[in-house]
C-alpha cells in the first residue's frame, strides 16, 4: 500500500477512491466500473503532474526521506553480482548503518559502500536509521583502502541524514572517523564515483561523497545540516524548517547548478518510490557513464581530478 506525504492527501483521495470502486467490482461481478475508475485515474495522474512539476526544497525533502524510496540494499541486489560483504572496522565494531563489500558491476570488480536507513521499524532501528557510527566510517576506510591496494573502482551510495551524535560516537572519535574517510576517498589512485539517492547530510555523507563524480537522485537533497536544525540555530524554531530549507539550497538543482554534483538523475513521475526499477536503472546508468568519464587517467590523474574537483568548488553558480 503507497505511504502519501502530506502534501499528497488530495491525490490519496482520488487513488483511493478509485481502488474502492475496483474492490466493490471484484465483489460485485455484475458492477462495471471501468469508465469511472478509468476517469479517476486520469484525474490522478493530471494532479500527480502538477504536485511534481514545481517542487518546494522542503517537499523535497520530505520525497528524499520517503519510507518506500529504493534503498542502498535494493541497489546492491540489483546492480551487482557476486556481492561479499566485508564487515567490521577491526578495531571496535561492525556498525550496520553502514554497509559495503567486493562486488562485480557490469562484470567488472568493483568495491561497493553505502549508507543503509532500513525499510521498516525493526530494520531501522538496526541500522541506525542510516546514522553511521565512527566504527561505520572506519569500516569504509578498510574497504577504499582495499580497494586501492588491488586497483578496484570505489562506487559509493550515499543515504544518510548525517553522522550519528551520540556521546558513545563522540567518544569514539566521531569527527576523526568522518575526516579520515574524507581523505582516504581523496587520496586514493583508483576512480570513486558516487550517488546521492536520498539525503547526503553533513559530513556524514561527504565522507562517502569524497569522488571524482556525483551524482543525485532528482528528488534528493545535499546540505551541510538538516532543514529543521538550521531552523533551530538560525530562530531557534524548528517548525521554519520550510524557510531553512529555501536558504540551505539543497535541491540536487541547486547543487548542480553550485558544481557541487556532477549530474542530476531524473526519478520517475511522482518519485523514485513509485518505480523502483527504473530509478535503479537509471542510477545504474549513471554508475556506468561516470566510470566511463575516468578510464582513460592513471591513478595520479584520478588523484589530481579529484583534487581539483574539490579546489573548484564556491566558484560556479554564486550570481544564481
Amino acid at each position: 500500500m503507497t505511504q502519501y506525504l502530506d502534501f499528497e492527501k488530495p491525490l490519496a483521495e482520488i487513488e483511493g477512491k478509485a481502488e474502492e470502486l475496483r474492490a466493490l467490482a471484484r465483489a460485485n461481478e455484475e458492477m462495471d466500473v471501468a469508465d469511472e475508475a478509468a476517469a479517476l485515474d486520469a484525474k490522478a495522474a493530471t494532479l500527480l503532474d502538477d504536485l511534481y512539476k514545481d517542487l518546494t526544497p522542503w517537499r523535497k525533502c520530505q520525497v528524499a526521506r520517503h519510507p518506500e524510496r529504493p534503498h542502498c540494499k535494493d541497489y546492491i541486489k540489483t546492480l551487482f553480482t557476486e556481492y561479499t560483504p566485508l564487515a567490521g572496522d577491526r578495531n571496535f565494531a561492525d556498525d550496520l548503518a553502514v554497509m559495503g563489500g567486493l562486488a562485480r558491476f557490469n562484470g567488472e570488480p568493483v568495491m561497493v559502500i553505502g549508507h543503509e536507513k532500513g525499510s521498516d521499524t525493526k530494520s531501522r532501528i538496526r541500522h541506525n536509521f542510516g546514522m553511521a557510527r565512527p566504527e561505520g566510517y572506519r569500516k569504509g576506510v578498510r574497504l577504499m583502502e582495499m580497494a586501492g591496494r588491488f586497483g578496484l573502482p570505489v562506487l559509493t551510495i550515499v543515504d544518510t541524514t548525517g553522522a550519528y551524535a551520540g556521546k558513545g560516537a563522540e567518544e569514539r572519535g566521531q569527527s576523526e572517523a568522518i575526516a579520515r574517510s574524507t581523505e582516504m576517498s581523496l587520496q586514493i589512485g583508483v576512480p570513486v564515483v558516487s550517488v546521492i539517492i536520498g539525503e547526503g547530510g553533513s559530513g556524514g555523507a561527504v565522507a562517502f561523497a569524497s569522488s571524482n563524480r556525483i551524482a543525485m537522485l532528482e528528488h534528493s537533497v545535499y546540505s551541510v545540516i538538516s532543514p529543521e536544525g538550521c531552523a533551530s540555530i538560525l530562530w531557534k524554531d524548528s517548525g521554519k524548517m520550510r524557510e531553512a530549507a529555501e536558504a540551505l539550497r539543497l535541491t540536487a538543482q541547486d547543487v548542480h547548478k553550485l558544481g557541487v554534483v556532477d549530474r542530476v538523475i531524473p526519478e520517475p513521475k511522482g518519485g523514485a518510490h513509485r518505480d523502483t526499477e527504473a530509478t535503479i536503472a537509471s542510477v545504474g546508468k549513471a554508475f556506468a557513464e561516470m566510470l566511463d568519464d575516468l578510464k582513460d587517467l592513471d591513478a595520479k590523474g584520478l588523484i589530481n581530478d579529484r583534487r581539483q574537483k574539490f579546489l573548484d568548488l564556491g566558484t560556479k553558480g554564486l550570481t544564481a
